[in-house]
């Protein structure tokens, strides 16, 4: 993350990665595009390196390995210290765990529901079908019924053959699960909200979670007729969550003993800024290269996808907002406080997708539109917050 103050207390993203990151994204689409049609082998042999047990591909090593340099330069930026000096700001922390665990989720589910299930179902295909990974360790016959698929043969292997819509509405279940651990940092910024309190925020997600992820994805995906893979996801947490997490603060707390804090912050993450977006961007021209047949052929696909992500991020925004001028909070807390639940942590959402169900599926690509409008969407609640701080006491000048 590469931000830096202006006159007036303007503060800006320097890094051309974030300050560009949708027209990166739009690029990736593209060449993604391209590179299935000029190398269609390229993305498949790139998923058929995977760690298998019982001979089903559980872990795709391309991705975790891009997930890992995705995850890591966020959780070393973060003093997990701090956390214990979060009852100091009671409030606005139980604010946001309140918002990201207790409602967002849910209201995620519904919205995508109601627009991929229902609105959008016969624009999207009512019989259109994707086929997706078995959930791990199950091994049912051909010809079975799981969830709301059936167990088909598709190249050699066994897979879930399930309706589109319901692989969309898999990767909303993702994205509406994991809340911002990272891009957070530059929103909360940007909007001149109190950057301490926005780490311990960081933090604490980051440790939730480990807990309630594997928890609540199971759950939802179970109440949509889904696979639920509840090994896939623990191992999932595991891979894409747990070690970043650990590999950041052992690595953190060795490099300032050894190198002191400045050089840590001042060098060392400089290095590492541009390495997360460029492990995301590597995955999303994965994605697209299985997904471009798909695209070219309803180009408007990923418009009814981003419908209901759209309106989750102005709904859980306008909750957070509005419950922290209730709760009286100051403008510096409440700002960052709100745009916690209404980002989301794209990286692990997508790579969870890929686990879960597969390169190829639906729910990976539902997960990469939540990327595509981050930008955009996020910029424009940073807007709204620095029209509105008189709305609160105590908001930074």
């Amino acid at each position: 993350m590469t931000i830096e103050p202006c006159g007036n207390n303007q503060r800006t993203m320097t890094s051309i990665f974030e300050r560009y990151l949708t027209v990166w994204v739009g690029l990736c689409i593209l060449g993604g595009i391209l590179l299935g049609k000029i190398a269609p082998d390229l993305a498949q042999t790139l998923d058929g390196l995977a760690i298998k047990v019982n001979g089903a591909p559980v872990v795709s090593i391309p991705i975790a390995v891009c997930l890992f340099f995705m995850m890591y330069p966020i959780m070393v930026k973060i003093d997990f210290a701090a956390v214990l000096r979060a009852g100091k700001s009671g409030k606005p922390v139980f604010l946001t765990l309140l918002i990201n665990w207790g409602i967002k989720p849910f209201t995620m589910y519904a919205l995508a529901l109601l627009f991929l299930g229902v609105l959008f179902k016969n624009l999207i295909g009512p019989e259109a079908i994707d086929l997706v990974k078995m959930p791990f360790g199950l091994d049912l016959p051909l010809g079975a019924s799981h969830g709301a698929g059936t167990v088909v043969l598709h190249e050699g292997v066994k897979m879930l053959q399930v309706p589109l819509w319901r692989s969309y509405l898999a990767g909303c279940i993702l994205l509406g699960i994991a809340p911002c651990t990272a891009m957070v940092l530059v929103w909360g910024y940007l909007a001149r909200g109190n950057d301490g309190l926005t780490l311990v925020m960081v933090a604490i997600n980051s440790l939730v979670m480990l807990l309630l992820y594997g928890l609540l994805g199971g759950f939802l995906l179970g109440v949509g007729r889904l696979p639920v893979p509840w090994q896939a996801l623990l191992l999932s947490i595991a891979i894409y969550v747990a070690l970043p997490l650990v590999a950041g603060y052992v690595s953190r707390r060795g490099l300032i003993a050894a190198k002191g804090k400045q050089w840590f912050e001042e060098q060392f993450l400089h290095v590492l800024t541009p390495i997360t977006i460029i492990a995301l961007l590597t995955t999303l021209v994965l994605l697209f290269s299985f997904k471009g047949e798909t695209i070219l052929a309803q180009p408007l696909t990923i418009i009814w996808i981003a419908v209901p992500l759209f309106l989750q991020t102005l709904l859980i925004f306008g909750l957070g907002y509005g419950a922290a001028r209730l709760l009286g909070l100051s403008y510096d807390n409440a700002a960052p406080a709100a745009m916690i639940g209404a980002s989301n942590h794209f990286e692990v959402a997508i790579a969870t997708a890929v686990m879960l169900f597969g390169l190829s599926s639906g729910a990976a690509l539902a997960t990469v539109v939540g990327v595509l409008i981050e930008v955009p969407m996020m910029l424009m609640l940073v807007g709204i917050c620095k029209r509105t701080a008189n709305w609160f006491p105590q908001s930074v000048e």
